[in-house]
C-alpha cells in the first residue's frame, strides 16, 4: 500500500494543538512538506519545530486569522504565488461555542459559518488550481460525527458541520475528474482542549466532578475510551495519500463506534 508523501506539500490549518498538530505531524513523517495554518506564530514556530525534517521537505508557516475573509484571501493569494503548489489541504478549525441552538443569536451562527464553511471555500478555491495541475489533490475536512447523529446542546455547531458535509460532497463530484478527493473526518469524543472545556462545562452545569463525567461519556464508547488525536491523523494521512484515490465525498466517523446509525 502506497502512503508515500514524498515531494507532496501539505497546508494543515489549525495545526499548533491537538488534532491539527497530529495531522501536522503524521503528514510529515510520510515525507510531505508542511505548511501550518494558525493564528498565533510563537505557537506555530513551536509546532513546526515538531516536525520530522528529511531532505527535500521545507516546512513553513503562515499565520493567518480566520475571522478576517478578506485578509485570508490575500495571505493566500500572496503564498500561493510563491511556494510550490498544494497537494493536500486539512480545513481544520476549532468549533463553536456549545448552548441549545434555540438560544443561538444571529451572530453566532454568521460566526460559525465564516470561520468554517466560507473559509474552507476561500482556502479551496486557492490550492484546487494548483492541485489540478498536478493531477493530485486531497481536501480532507475535520468536522463532526453530528452529521450523521446531531449532538446535543451543540445546536450552532450541528448546523454548521453538515453545511461543510454538504459543502464538500458538492465539491468531491465537481473536481473528482483532475484527481482531486473531498472527504470528511467525523472525530468522535478526542482528548483535545475542546474535549477538556466540554467537559468541564457540563461538570459545572450538572454539580458532578470532570471525573464522573468523564466516565458517564466513556460510557457511551463502544471502545472504552477517548481517541487520541494521533489516531484521527492517522485516518487523515490514509486519506490524504496515493492508496486511497478513489475514495472519494464520504464522512468517515473516528469514534470508537459511539455513533449509532450507518
Amino acid at each position: 500500500m502506497n502512503l508515500d508523501l514524498t515531494g507532496k506539500h501539505a497546508i494543515v490549518c489549525g495545526s499548533t494543538q491537538g488534532i491539527g498538530k497530529a495531522c501536522a505531524i503524521e503528514l510529515a513523517s510520510l515525507g510531505a512538506t508542511v505548511t501550518l495554518i494558525a493564528r498565533n506564530e510563537e505557537s506555530l514556530k513551536k509546532s513546526g519545530a515538531e516536525l520530522d525534517t528529511r531532505a527535500g521537505q521545507n516546512h513553513q508557516y503562515l499565520v493567518a486569522d480566520f475571522s478576517s475573509l478578506d485578509l485570508l484571501k490575500k495571505k493566500l493569494a500572496d503564498f500561493i504565488g510563491t511556494h510550490s503548489p498544494v497537494h493536500i489541504l486539512i480545513n481544520n478549525t476549532g468549533g463553536p461555542p456549545g448552548g441549545p441552538i434555540v438560544d443561538a443569536t444571529p451572530e453566532e451562527f454568521i460566526s460559525a459559518f465564516s470561520n468554517h464553511l466560507l473559509c474552507n471555500q476561500i482556502l479551496a478555491q486557492a490550492v484546487i488550481p494548483g492541485m489540478k495541475t498536478a493531477g493530485y489533490g486531497r481536501i480532507i475536512n475535520i468536522i463532526s460525527t453530528s452529521v450523521k447523529q446531531p449532538i446535543p446542546g451543540l445546536g450552532v455547531s450541528n448546523t454548521t458541520r453538515g453545511a461543510v458535509a454538504s459543502w464538500a460532497k458538492t465539491l468531491a463530484g465537481e473536481v473528482a475528474p483532475f484527481g482531486i478527493t473531498v472527504n470528511n473526518i467525523l472525530p468522535g469524543m478526542t482528548k483535545t482542549a475542546r474535549l477538556e472545556s466540554i467537559i468541564t462545562s457540563k461538570a459545572e452545569k450538572l454539580g458532578k466532578s470532570t471525573a464522573q463525567i468523564e466516565k458517564e461519556m466513556i460510557a457511551e464508547i463502544p471502545a472504552g475510551r477517548f481517541a487520541e488525536a494521533a489516531e484521527l491523523a492517522n485516518a487523515v494521512a490514509f486519506l490524504a495519500s496515493p492508496a486511497a484515490a478513489y475514495i472519494n465525498g464520504i464522512n468517515l466517523p473516528v469514534d470508537g463506534g459511539r455513533t449509532s446509525c450507518l
